[in-house]
């Protein structure tokens, strides 16, 4: 009797514990994801699950990390479109590619970005923060999670489009950003909704505008930059799980679906609409698909606006 092995693998994958590793510090939208399917995706595959937190280098490290380990399905990466698109696009030295590197196991959710305000700054819309930067150029401050990251580039774009002069101050992910935001440090922050909202809705900073082409319905008296004047402004971003180069299409395949049965659960995508997102329901094709297109497109934005990091 001929045995089909690649069957038996699929049939006993996972017989152990699969990590997933977030490459950013906890409290931002990438590891508030993460947690956030981490026990469905537990129970769809009938193995504990666990999140790790592997931060550095604008999320290059930990990914780096995933790209290089084996591609046995254990160890997964939850990419996001800062580590996934953009810094590969910007990163001078990047040791992964993410489209030759790591395999898009499934897409999980898509977030719109929201330009905040701490409580102490005196600017309480965008057309405030504006005029005091033009006012003050070089002095406002505006945080993101970090060099290269989807926050950075979208502010970059924001400062050339809308020919302002902010000072860019990078974290090491969100969760280290807003801490400063919270006490002042900084004047202002770009970042994903998700990983904002609470803050918003307990007042604990302001929100000046929505980086999306409609309103989120989280924040519904907060303008978008298109109706303040930002001629089809708008930057989301996308989480989805990842797994190195190479892996196995039976074991792919069990991850993916896994992943598709852990987001129809009704307490995940609420989760997900209370945060200010939406759950991507694409199959695993597509969202490969659109990766490659998303990397292509911020590759072009780096190169036409000369935005390196070294």
């Amino acid at each position: 009797m001929i045995l089909n092995m690649s069957s038996i693998f699929a049939q006993e994958f996972p017989n152990r514990t699969v990590r997933i590793v977030v490459p950013w510090p906890p409290g931002g939208n990438v590891d508030i994801t993460a947690r956030t399917v981490q026990a469905a995706l537990g129970e769809a595959l009938g193995q504990q699950v666990l999140v790790e937190n592997r931060p550095g280098a604008g999320g290059t490290v930990g990914s780096g990390q995933v790209a290089k380990a084996a591609p046995d399905g254990y160890t997964l990466l939850l990419g996001s479109s800062g580590t996934i698109t953009n810094a590969p696009a910007v990163y001078k030295n990047i040791t992964y590619d993410p489209v030759k590197d790591l395999t898009a196991v499934g897409a999980i959710q898509t977030t719109p970005m929201v330009i905040t305000a701490a409580n102490k700054f005196s600017a309480s819309t965008f057309q405030e923060l504006v005029s005091m930067a033009r006012e003050r150029p070089g002095q406002v401050t505006i945080a993101s999670a970090g060099n290269g990251s989807s926050n950075h580039l979208a502010l970059e774009l924001l400062m050339r489009q809308a020919n302002l002069d902010f000072v860019h101050v990078p974290y090491k992910g969100s969760g280290p950003a807003i801490l400063d935001l919270l006490g002042g440090q900084v004047n202002g922050m770009v970042d994903q909704l998700s990983a904002s909202i609470g803050h918003i809705r307990e007042g604990r900073f302001k929100a000046l505008a929505v980086i999306s082409r409609t309103r989120s319905a989280q924040l519904p008296n907060v303008p978008t930059l298109i109706e303040l004047g930002i001629k089809d402004f708008e930057v989301g971003t996308f989480t989805g799980l990842f797994a190195p180069a190479d892996l196995q299409m039976d074991v792919l395949q069990r991850l993916s679906g896994a992943l598709r049965t852990a987001l129809a659960v009704d307490t995940v995508r609420e989760r997900f609409r209370t945060m200010g997102v939406e759950v991507m329901d694409v199959s695993q094709p597509d969202f490969a698909a659109y990766v490659r297109t998303d990397f292509e497109k911020w590759k072009r934005v780096a190169r036409e606006a000369n935005i390196v990091v070294e």
